[in-house]
């Protein structure tokens, strides 16, 4: 029997901190036998019996809503929404970990991402998008934002081609122009 997270999260010796990361990505087979760890701090294997907690891990479950949790595991969990962060914060996240990029180049990122981020989209970028797209900038060693270099970048950001193609081309070029007269640049 290999001790895979669940398993040792519930056998630990101390209180451990367990993270479900996307619980909506696994199939519902395993929501559900996730439910017998989150009520009863156990785990039945047919085989061997019911396998108790020595000490109740600390659980953190994150979900990116690709589809519907139960009920019964929602029951389960306080609910915090993280939104996605504001210019400020963004801002210092890119710099913070793309500590070379060029300042007007990290700037022009992130406010372009808050524009993006007001568009209906199949799927909207993240921070990690960001800092992606920062990096792939960084290593162009682009200095600003122009349409070209936006467009022919935009796959690093976009993950769906409907997206890429309801932004990119002449769009690019307005939205840059916006945030421009908004930055005063």
């Amino acid at each position: 029997l290999l001790k895979r997270p669940l398993l040792r999260a519930i056998t630990h010796d101390k209180s451990p901190v367990l993270l479900i990361d996307e619980i909506d990505r696994a199939d519902e087979e395993f929501e559900s036998f996730l439910l017998e760890v989150l009520s009863d701090w156990q785990i039945t294997i047919p085989e061997i019996g019911t396998l108790k907690a020595t000490h109740v891990p600390r659980v953190i479950v994150t979900s990116n809503r690709v589809r519907e949790l139960s009920e019964a595991l929602r029951r389960r969990c306080l609910y915090l929404w993280i939104d996605y962060p504001d210019f400020d914060k963004e801002l210092h996240i890119v710099r913070s970990k793309v500590p070379h990029i060029d300042a007007q180049l990290a700037d022009e990122i992130c406010h372009f991402m808050q524009e993006v981020r007001q568009m209906r989209l199949e799927k909207t970028p993240g921070i990690a998008e960001t800092l992606d797209w920062a990096g792939a900038l960084h290593e162009l060693d682009a200095v600003a934002l122009d349409p070209v270099l936006v467009n022919d970048t935009l796959g690093v950001l976009l993950k769906y081609q409907d997206d890429i193609e309801k932004i990119g081309g002449g769009k690019v070029e307005q939205m840059l122009a916006d945030m421009r007269g908004e930055l005063h640049v």
